[in-house]
């Protein structure tokens, strides 16, 4: 026979189990973050300003790696969260539906740091290299490579200047 103490138990576990039930159903699953953005040049020169800070870290962070100062998985984690940083960057762009005068700017830019982030992307296969050890010529190939990325990033910037209204 059931004790009181048994059917006490039970009767908190089930209202746990339906008080949880009830919680997954009215909580938002799907959260969005909506940038409502009003000043659309202000906007662009905000994150023109932070994609030059990541750019003078990464450079810097990269150039001391290779001059020994600091070591490759210091460097990679420096690049993975910049990585992360300009993608924020690209997604405030893209979801801030800017009108039409500016939409080819915004395109441009947008351009400017995917070719930034493949920049970054690079500089980390350099360091996984180098963290193996390995002395190839295969680092100088990736090295002109970065340098291609960069100057690509750098016109899609400017043509993204020349660009707006």
């Amino acid at each position: 026979m059931a004790t009181k103490k048994g059917i006490a138990v039970t009767v908190v576990i089930l209202a746990a189990i339906t008080a949880a039930s009830f919680l997954v159903w009215l909580i938002p699953q799907n959260i969005e973050n909506k940038i409502i953005v009003s000043d659309f040049e202000a906007h662009l020169d905000n994150i023109k300003e932070i994609r030059f800070t990541l750019q003078t870290e990464v450079e810097q962070e990269f150039q001391n790696m290779l001059n020994g100062k600091i070591n490759s998985t210091e460097y990679i984690e420096i690049a993975e969260a910049s990585s992360s940083q300009v993608n924020s960057q690209i997604i405030q762009l893209v979801e801030s539906k800017a009108p039409e005068e500016w939409h080819k700017s915004y395109l441009n830019y947008i351009e400017s740091l995917k070719k930034f982030n493949s920049q970054i992307r690079e500089t980390v296969v350099v360091a996984t290299i180098m963290n193996e050890n390995n002395e190839s010529n295969e680092i100088q190939d990736i090295l002109e490579k970065i340098d291609s990325l960069r100057k690509d990033s750098e016109s899609l910037a400017i043509a993204s200047d020349n660009t707006r209204p």
